[in-house]
């Protein structure tokens, strides 16, 4: 799994996205043109590779929470096998998916709104 990881990173630190034809499109934003809570991540993914944060960030702010969120959690549990401890992460108490799913959902419907500042929300084409 990591081996497969690796070998996408390098194709989007090496690749532009929308060079390739092959890559997934967005099936929600080509039939209705409203953006999806995960439009641009691979542009993000791409730009974050190349050390561009900004852009990064411009293109989709929650998959760079979602990666520091996946850093977060499965930084504590090795930190509980290496060293033996029982520390538990936010991720562990079920309660807290109904406010990360809330914040999707919030990020979705602000993200299709065309006014400033909700417009930054949308991903740069």
């Amino acid at each position: 799994m990591l081996l497969l990881l690796l070998v996408v990173a390098l194709f989007y630190f090496s690749n532009t996205p929308n060079q390739f034809n092959f890559l997934l499109k967005c099936p929600l934003y080509n039939t209705t043109g409203i953006y999806c809570p995960g439009c641009g991540s691979q542009r993000a993914f791409h730009s974050l590779l190349d050390g561009n944060f900004l852009e990064a960030l411009r293109n989709n702010i929650m998959l760079l929470l979602g990666i520091i969120a996946l850093i977060y959690h499965y930084g504590i549990q090795m930190s509980n096998h290496f060293f033996k401890t029982s520390a538990k992460s936010i991720f562990s108490n079920k309660k807290i998916w109904f406010l990360v799913l809330a914040l999707f959902i919030l990020f979705w419907i602000l993200r299709n709104i065309n006014t400033y500042p909700f417009s930054l929300l949308a991903p740069i084409n």
